[in-house]
């Protein structure tokens, strides 16, 4: 990477770092499960004070009720005289009908971010009151590590100050698009959300035909993990198109070449991954109704 590039690179992860420091407050995060965890680690790395944070988890962690003792309120009595800038809805989409509704009072002068699967701005708006400003968000799994990719939709009752808000929450687990269709969130859930499943199971699959040509386990299963590792690292600092950096490595006649033959003949991954993403797409509407 150029000099100057580095530098603009730096300067926006030293922006990124400090980007919470400045935030009011007060955050609530309802449920601190995998995904819920990671945002808050996320928001505490970028400089959010612990005792702008209160947590709903009846389940508390040893490690949450921890960071409680250093200043991060757990389970507070009556949520709503906090009055919170920001409520995250990071609870599992089968409890919401029970978890949802009491927050209403607190959801008056919040805005609401869901990053619950299946349930839709309608159904927030339902149970939290006509006039809540609601976002719904689809990150992934990634986000445990600071690189996520979250897809966000906000309602019209949401001020661009509360979008704002909800952009630098949701940052802090990586990158974040926003788009205004919200049915577009099926798919975003089979190609994003779903997506890491996709990468994994490809690990598995390339370690296993290493295996079948004659590498022993455990040096085939590192093969495929560094070299999936190390190409999506590839890919995500390189500018260049996947198709270029796919086309730089293979040489006509070549072994890569081969293989991508079979790989992106008919009946190849890219049927495989279109049945995949429109089946995944499908099943996501379902659970939205």
């Amino acid at each position: 990477m150029p000099k100057n590039q580095e530098n603009a690179s730096a300067d926006a992860d030293a922006r990124r770092r400090s980007s919470l420091r400045d935030v009011a407050g007060p955050i609530l995060l309802v449920g601190a499960g995998k995904m819920g965890s990671a945002l808050l680690d996320g928001w505490l790395a970028l400089g959010l004070a612990p005792h702008k944070v209160a947590i709903i988890e009846p389940h508390a962690s040893p490690e949450l009720a921890a960071q409680a003792i250093g200043g991060l309120r757990l389970n507070p009595a009556d949520p709503a005289t906090l009055r919170p800038a920001a409520i995250v809805l990071a609870v599992k989409p089968q409890v919401a009908p029970d978890a949802v509704p009491p927050l209403a009072k607190a959801a008056a002068s919040a805005v609401v971010i869901s990053i619950m699967a299946g349930r839709t701005l309608g159904f927030l708006k339902g149970v939290l009151g006509e006039g809540t400003a609601v976002v719904r968000a689809m990150p992934n799994t990634p986000a445990s590590i600071g690189r996520g990719m979250t897809v966000a939709v906000a309602n019209a009752n949401t001020s661009p100050a509360q979008r704002e808000l909800a952009h630098r929450l949701l940052a802090a687990a990586g990158a974040i698009e926003w788009i205004t269709d919200e049915a577009l969130l099926d798919a975003v859930t089979a190609v994003s959300g779903s997506g890491p499943a996709y990468v994994f199971l490809l690990a598995e699959c390339l370690a296993r035909a290493g295996v079948a040509v004659g590498l022993p386990p455990k040096l085939a299963a590192k093969l495929a993990r560094e070299t999936i590792a190390g190409a999506g690292e590839l890919m995500h600092r390189s500018p260049l198109e996947p198709a270029t950096l796919r086309q730089n490595v293979t040489s006509p006649g070549g072994t890569t070449a081969a293989a991508l033959e079979i790989l992106m003949g008919p009946g190849g991954l890219d049927a495989l991954m279109e049945k995949a993403i429109a089946t995944a797409t499908s099943r996501s509407r379902e659970l939205d109704r």
